[in-house]
């Protein structure tokens, strides 16, 4: 594993400096990467897909465990120096571990087996876009572990009623079940951030949501709800559904009051609105 004066002795050797503009703080401690592989229950067989690998830290506790790790970076300088960091520290797992050069938001496909977990610490600013993209398109996927910003486990975790319950919260559930799996300090990484962090665990749901509307259809709703989500949901639906009058209709016909709010309402209860409208 990797420590502080190893961390920092392959950055200076690389000439990264950390930047803010990618979220950049690695983890410098062995122990906490290796809680992080244990948290997420990764398992002998499976294939396992890290986004933001960094200089390798949580890479090779996940490869410690897991049949095979698919590095995801856009580091020009990380993704280049990280195979050999692998050969050098685990030779005998090498041959398990890939690297795609790329973008996260770009990958459509990745090479070998289909990923089984997802298992990553993600940059605080692009956190929840990566983790929807990584659910929508890789659906093998059944268990994610991600280490994100405190704020946004939070929101990632929330149920309805909740007053950070929102628009992650809802999109997140619609792939799988959601919930808060411990909180991370801050002296953990390199450079410190200014904010703690979190574990969010997710497991895809077995069966989807039961209904006759798109995903597109569904997250509109979504969308609309929490684009103003002080209103009705009378008023905040009434450009999504054209006017008021049948905003009111919709939610009706869903059996949702055209008084309540978005904050109120599970992912089902979205869907039934998406159909009403259909």
């Amino acid at each position: 594993m990797l420590g502080p004066a190893d961390i920092r002795e392959l950055a200076a050797v690389l000439g990264v400096r950390p930047t803010k503009q990618r979220g950049q703080n690695f983890v410098i401690d062995a122990n906490t990467v290796r809680r992080i592989v244990r948290t997420a229950g990764v398992r002998p067989d499976d294939v396992v897909v890290e986004v933001g690998p960094g200089l390798g830290s949580l890479t090779l506790a996940l490869l410690e465990a897991a049949d095979r790790v698919v590095a995801v970076e856009i580091d020009d300088a990380l993704a280049g120096a990280l195979p050999a960091t692998i050969a050098a520290r685990m030779p005998g797992r090498a041959d398990r571990f890939t690297l795609v050069h790329s973008d996260a938001m770009q990958v459509h496909e990745l090479p070998g087996p289909p990923p089984t977990a997802l298992v990553a610490n993600l940059p605080y600013n692009i956190a929840v876009p990566v983790l929807l993209t990584m659910l929508e398109r890789f659906p093998t996927i059944e268990r994610t572990l991600v280490m994100v910003q405190a704020e946004v486990a939070d929101r990632l975790a929330a149920k309805p009623g909740n007053k950070v319950y929102g628009v992650p919260s809802v999109k997140a559930n619609w792939y799988a079940e959601v919930k808060r799996a411990g909180s991370i300090g801050r002296n953990v990484f390199w450079p410190a951030p200014n904010v703690d962090s979190g574990l969010v665990s997710l497991v895809r749901r077995t069966e989807p949501i039961r209904t006759t509307a798109t995903k597109a259809e569904v997250f509109a709703v979504v969308d609309a709800a929490f684009a103003q989500r002080r209103k009705t949901l009378r008023a905040a639906l009434s450009g999504w559904a054209g006017s008021a009058p049948a905003a009111e209709a919709a939610l009706v016909a869903a059996g949702i009051s055209p008084q309540a709010r978005g904050e109120a309402l599970t992912v089902e209860e979205f869907a039934r609105i998406a159909e009403a409208k259909a």
